[in-house]
């Protein structure tokens, strides 16, 4: 495959980006044509991206002489794209994500009298997301980033006569600028020291040098996590999520599933360097637990569904974002491939929530629970992590050798108990059964796909952060979903502390910061 064959690959989504130079009556008036068109230009992107993973991992997994297969896409001096593991799976992603929302906003948009005007800023988003996934600049990257992000402000405000689509689009708008502002001074940091902004020669640089540890290389790394988290809906930059509940909800579904990753994706993609900064790794460690407890927290007390789904969302991304912190680059991939096809299908599939809940007979009020004594949950937990060890053993993988190993399958252990739990208060022996035949099937599923994953990526390395970072971020986390554990467990008890119901009353008002923020801005713009 030949430069020129590579091209052919980005071509797509350099169509779809034109859409969005399509005036607004136009597309309306050809709105069939238009949905039509979109969805075909998603659907051939999709082949194609099909295509280049099974050429990449034929090329990974079974040593296929693919000489032709092209490493970058050069203009003059400028690397437009670069194609590697992580481009590949992520371009895959998107365009698999693309297409399907595209096929489902054609019946679900059918009769609006925006609805061209929709699909040619759908298309123009997926397109600017798929050139960026796989831009081999830094520069090309943000661009592409800040294009993505003006096509979502446009499809929030679908609805334009409502205030509170005015609201979330502008608070989104107000939050993506301030991550720009630091994504750009990264930028030129970056520039300064290695004099060029292509993700391959920077990474060279990082290889086959040392001593890259001044301050400039240190405030660049700093920004690129900030950058990140602001545009990842970390906390305290999450409140313009859960405000989406006007946008259309195929929207919410291109918004979940591929564009809030980004900011993870941005933290794979500049791993190298952010292994100059362990302190800003331990910062955004720390960053992705208080902002995954937090969210947790409060979705337990939603009771609108794409709310229950948005705080969801930003609970994975901190959890991503920790995952990151750790330096488990290949762990957060895989963390983001999921997440993303999940919460595809849990967005399109949230008008039958209800009949999916009445079509089961689930009752709680009529389902009995026991309480489950302390010798059983201890030997549950054993049986647990000695299942977890051998499905880990079973395909090579040593967790001490692995970044936050042990921490992540602490986390995961911690979730399967709770889990098996509640299978045990349910007094129901088919149902342990299956609950207990599901956890095995999920962690030999994780562990062979973490092996995929990690042999496709390959981003693991050591961090060299110091004993006091590495202890107090591992103390936070333990404690961090510890505590939520035990949360869980208090909420599911049929006499609930009575802490619980004011901790219910505060989570349920997202512990006020929207509340306090908006005040804030508020009063600044006063003065």
């Amino acid at each position: 495959m030949s430069g020129e064959i590579g091209l052919i690959l980005i071509l797509p989504a350099c169509l779809l980006l034109m859409f969005g130079l399509i005036p607004r009556k136009a597309a309306n008036t050809r709105g069939n044509q238009l949905c039509q068109m979109t969805t075909l230009v998603t659907g051939i992107q999709c082949l194609l991206a099909t295509l280049f993973v099974l050429l990449y991992s034929s090329q990974v997994f079974f040593d296929a002489r693919l000489d032709n297969l092209p490493e970058t896409v050069k203009l003059t001096n400028l690397n437009l794209v670069m194609f590697d593991g992580a481009s590949c799976l992520m371009y895959s992603l998107v365009s698999f994500v693309g297409w399907i929302i595209s096929r489902f906003s054609i019946r679900y948009l059918d009769g609006e009298p925006e609805q061209g005007n929709y699909f040619r800023w759908t298309g123009f988003t997926v397109g600017a997301v798929s050139l960026m996934v796989i831009s081999g600049n830094l520069l090309l990257f943000i661009v592409a980033w800040a294009i993505s992000s003006l096509g979502l402000h446009q499809l929030l405000l679908f609805y334009r006569n409502r205030p509170a689509a005015q609201r979330a689009a502008w608070t989104k708008f107000t939050v993506s600028r301030i991550g720009d502002i630091a994504l750009i001074g990264a930028t030129i940091l970056i520039y300064q020291e290695f004099q060029t902004l292509n993700f391959s020669e920077i990474f060279a640089s990082i290889k086959y040098q040392s001593g890259f540890d001044s301050p400039r290389i240190m405030w660049a790394v700093s920004l690129l996590v900030l950058g990140a988290i602001s545009k990842s809906a970390q906390f305290p930059f999450h409140t313009w999520l859960p405000q989406t509940l006007d946008t259309p909800t195929p929207v919410s579904a291109l918004m979940h599933a591929g564009i809030v990753n980004a900011g993870g994706f941005l933290m794979i993609r500049t791993s190298p360097l952010l292994f100059l900064n362990p302190t800003a790794m331990a910062g955004l460690a720390v960053v992705g637990t208080v902002t995954t407890c937090f969210a947790a927290t409060v979705m337990l007390t939603q009771t609108s569904i794409k709310k229950n789904l948005a705080y969801s969302t930003i609970a994975q991304m901190g959890f991503m974002m920790l995952q990151c912190g750790l330096g488990a680059f290949s762990a957060a991939m895989l963390h983001i491939l999921a997440h993303s096809l999940y919460k595809a299908h849990a967005f399109l599939n949230s008008g039958s929530v209800l009949d999916q809940n009445k079509a089961s007979g689930w009752n709680q009020a009529n389902h009995h629970q026991e309480k489950v004594s302390s010798s059983k949950l201890l030997i549950t937990g054993v049986c647990i992590v000695m299942v977890y060890c051998a499905s880990l053993a079973l395909f090579g993988i040593n967790p001490l050798t692995k970044p936050g190993g042990i921490l992540l399958g602490f986390i995961i252990c911690l979730a399967l108990l709770g889990w098996m739990r509640q299978a045990l208060q349910s007094n129901n022996r088919s149902l342990l059964l299956r609950t207990a035949g599901i956890s095995l099937v999920l962690c030999l599923a994780y562990s062979l796909s973490f092996v995929a994953i990690d042999k496709i990526v390959g981003l693991n390395q050591s961090t060299s952060s110091s004993a006091y970072l590495a202890w107090a971020a591992a103390a936070l986390i333990v404690v961090g979903f510890s505590s939520m554990s035990l949360l869980q467990r208090k909420i599911s008890q049929a006499q609930k502390p009575a802490w619980i119901n004011k901790l219910y009353i505060h989570a349920l008002n997202g512990f006020y910061v929207e509340a306090l923020l908006r005040q804030r801005f508020e009063n600044l713009t006063r003065e």
